[in-house]
């Protein structure tokens, strides 16, 4: 089995939130691997692994970085596979770390999700894959229906739970 999404996280202190990218991918059966590299504290195995990581069948990319947040750009400034940052809440709640990665330069794109948002980053590099990869698109498809099936039996517990003055 070959990955074909790397998650990468500045420090191994951001698992806890990436771990719901990983359970995605995980539950979805897309082969993916984990690694913690840092912009700042290991830049050259950063340039290293951005640079073998399409020679290597990593296909997507998701970077979590929190504060200065520099991991998804440089990443991105290195390879031409799609880069999605993941802004981890470390500091000023966040803010820093998703406008240090959204606010990328012409030419150097990184999608990002939001504040802590790894799951919504492996469904979008899920939907990526899916592009080309029928079987991957059938599961995106079932996981969206799944979802709706979930609000509606809330909104049917919902109706079920009373009130003096609830009406309906």
């Amino acid at each position: 089995m070959q990955a074909l999404v790397s998650i990468i996280m500045g420090s191994t202190s951001d698992l806890p939130i990436m771990e719901a990218a990983a359970k995605f991918l995980n539950d979805m059966q897309i082969p993916f691997e984990i690694n913690a590299l840092s912009a700042h504290r290991t830049p050259e195995k950063v340039e290293e692994f951005a640079k073998g990581a399409h020679a290597r069948g990593i296909r997507v990319i998701i970077a979590a970085a929190g504060m200065a947040a520099h991991l998804p750009g440089v990443i991105a400034a290195m390879t031409s596979i799609p880069v999605i940052g993941v802004p981890v809440k470390a500091s000023l709640e966040g803010i820093d770390s998703l406008l240090a990665i959204v606010q990328m330069p012409p030419g150097i794109p990184v999608a990002t999700v939001g504040i802590n948002a790894a799951q919504n980053a492996s469904i979008l590099a899920a939907e990526i894959l899916a592009v080309a990869d029928p079987a991957i698109y059938q599961k995106l498809i079932k996981f969206k229906e799944d979802l709706k099936k979930k609000i509606v039996k809330a909104n049917e517990e919902l109706a079920q739970v009373k009130f003096d003055y609830k009406v309906g």
